[in-house]
């Protein structure tokens, strides 16, 4: 996920891009003038009312719920799973790392298995192993075997997103598509969030491995109803598995400068947000607060927050500018984890609110950023981002958890607010590069 975040929203602009360009292209006409047999006209597409619209937005939008409560299952749970096996915050937070930090790693490998074997074939392998280790999960016998297992599955859950959104692309007409796309984003936040509340409040009644048992179970339910319900493609057409093409491309994007430094902001971002979110339910178990786990879970309802701030993002930047959003996004944040140091509930919330503001925000720029920035390979330009945003996330959790066993809430606060230091320090640097360039460009005319 995240959610609202979900690391989804990143391949928007490139999927539909490709399917404008698609759309827009001509048939080659034969010598009768009619278009040729083999080629699908564009209104062949998806569109809402139309045959299979209903069925595959449902399916996708399941398939987004599926996805990121599994992804995020023990983050409501760590806690109690440091209870149980008896470590620390920092140990416990690797059940988030490992999965989010596979997925990352695995993110850009399986968008190529995509292109080869189809979108629909890996979103139905990815869920059914990430499903089947999901019914496994509750009954770790160590800390070790439960961070293992949430490797593979954070590894398998990397087919999904990406395929998702090519499948959008190709199947759904252009005008149709942020609808679309939006369904299934909403999918991952819905996910996210209730994966989240759901383990907390069966947790405090019946324990952390019936949570997981239960969100497992659900996803399942999720899972069979998307593939029944996805209908079959019918504009896809395999690729070959060239790593070369992917090696020479991928590195043409690492030596973009602005794209660097779009992937350095988003791991950034998601530093500070998988810090946060990993280390709140210890804080608010602890003295003067004691909530329940019930209550703890109940916390990431400010996910709604944050699918506000994001659907607003492009009005920010077309009032402000790319990097003026992002200054006043990084301002929210650090408003947001200041207010958070206060031992009062209600300014814990409202930092939570702040952070979770800011983080949407400053993630919905910079991830539509990567897309408008990169001429070509758009979907490894996102793809590449998602992965720096999920080592973030990774990073964030470990680090916020060593943080807060070094130095309470506070040592966890200071480690937020260096990472936006970076993203303030990196859009400074940008808007610098980008002035040098205009004055170079003048001297040129």
């Amino acid at each position: 996920m995240p959610s609202a975040s979900t690391g989804a929203s990143t391949i928007v602009d490139a999927s539909a891009a490709t399917a404008v360009r698609t759309e827009a292209a001509p048939a080659p006409a034969t010598s009768t003038g009619a278009a040729p047999l083999d080629v699908v006209p564009a209104d062949s597409r998806m569109a809402p009312g139309g045959p299979g619209y209903r069925r595959m937005s449902l399916a996708l939008f399941l398939a987004g719920v599926a996805t990121f409560a599994l992804l995020y299952s023990t983050q409501a749970l760590l806690p109690l799973i440091s209870g149980d096996f008896g470590v620390t915050a920092s140990t416990a937070s690797w059940t988030v790392s490992a999965a989010t930090g596979a997925l990352a790693l695995f993110v850009l490998p399986l968008s190529a298995l995509s292109e080869r074997f189809g979108r629909r074939t890996l979103m139905t392998v990815s869920l059914a192993i990430a499903v089947a280790v999901g019914l496994l999960v509750p009954f770790a016998p160590s800390v070790g075997w439960l961070v293992a297992l949430r490797a593979v599955q954070g590894a398998a859950l990397a087919g999904l997103p990406v395929s998702a959104m090519a499948y959008l692309a190709e199947e759904v007409r252009p005008k149709a598509l942020i609808t679309a796309i939006g369904l299934f984003v909403a999918g991952n936040s819905v996910g996210g969030m209730s994966g989240r509340v759901i383990t907390g409040w069966v947790a405090q009644e019946w324990g952390w491995r019936v949570a997981l048992g239960v969100i497992g179970l659900i996803a399942v339910g999720c899972a069979v109803a998307f593939r029944l319900l996805l209908p079959a493609p019918k504009h896809f057409k395999a690729g070959s598995l060239r790593p070369a093409v992917l090696v020479r491309t991928v590195r043409g994007h690492l030596a973009n400068p602005l794209l660097c430094r779009l992937y350095a902001i988003g791991a950034l971002f998601m530093t500070v947000f998988g810090a946060v979110y990993t280390v709140i339910g210890y804080r608010l178990t602890d003295a003067p607060f004691l909530l329940p786990q019930g209550i703890i879970g109940s916390i990431f309802l400010v996910y709604l927050v944050g699918t506000v701030s994001a659907s607003t993002a492009g009005k920010l930047v077309a009032r402000l500018g790319r990097r003026g959003a992002l200054y006043l996004a990084g301002g929210t944040t650090t408003a947001g984890l200041l207010v958070s140091l206060a031992d009062s509930l209600p300014l814990i919330l409202l930092g939570l609110v702040l952070i979770t503001a800011g983080f949407f925000a400053g993630h919905a720029v910079a991830s539509s950023s990567v897309s408008h920035t990169a001429k070509e390979g758009r979907a490894q330009a996102s793809a590449l981002y998602q992965s720096a945003y999920y080592l973030g996330s990774s990073a964030g959790g470990t680090l916020g958890a060593v943080a807060f066993h070094a130095g309470g809430w506070a040592g966890t606060v200071a480690l937020g607010l260096l990472a936006v230091l970076g993203v303030v320090t990196i859009t400074v640097v940008g808007s610098h590069a980008a002035r040098t360039q205009r004055r170079l460009v003048a001297v040129h005319r």
